[in-house]
């Protein structure tokens, strides 16, 4: 398969605050002991704990020059038609939709600078993709491929001037006479 260009695993920060989110929710069990408002609090920190813990367990991304890799998942660039991204950046969350019309809900917990890159690499690769709706040239600035017109050929003189003109009156003396030897029709 080849070395990728880029790889992309999940941010390191959402395990400190998956561990930080179950410390919460284990802090405020022990207070639901002596108060019973708080396993409202413990049942929050532990949802936002396991949901913080399933994102660090998400595939790594991996971007070589021919496809895509999200964890087993191989998507050729020239499979892709579509790249929409939706409102989140951190963690970035971009729709991809195949030539099959099948969509893909591509979802990275990064850092937003590697967030960035990432969803620049995907831009930059998928060629045959509108992003965000607007043509792949558009969106980069490019100017629209030139349309094939045919190609003249070049005229190159192949005599000079004076040549042309002994050409044009032996012609004309031929149209008038009917030969250019000047012997008349009589003379056979």
């Amino acid at each position: 398969m080849g070395r990728p260009l880029a790889r992309y695993t999940p941010c390191r920060r959402f395990v400190l605050l998956a561990v930080v989110a179950i410390c919460g929710a284990l802090f405020s069990a022990w207070m639901g002991l002596r108060w019973a408002p708080s396993w409202i609090a413990a049942g929050l920190f532990a949802v936002s704990g396991a949901f913080l813990f399933l994102l660090t367990l998400r595939p790594a991304i991996e971007i070589h020059e021919t496809h895509l890799a999200i964890g087993r998942r191989v998507v050729s660039w020239s499979e892709i038609r579509r790249i929409d991204q939706t409102g989140w950046n951190s963690p970035l969350a971009v729709h991809l939709t195949l030539a099959d019309q099948q969509r893909i809900l591509l979802f990275y917990p990064g850092d937003p600078g590697s967030s960035t890159s990432l969803l620049r690499y995907l831009r930059r690769y998928s060629r045959l993709a509108l992003l965000d709706g607007m043509p792949y040239r558009e969106f980069w600035g490019e100017p629209p491929a030139a349309k094939e017109e045919p190609i003249k050929p070049a005229k190159y003189p192949l005599m000079r001037p004076e040549d042309e003109e002994e050409i044009e009156r032996m012609f004309q003396r031929l149209k008038s006479v009917g030969r250019l030897d000047g012997r008349g029709a009589d003379d056979k």
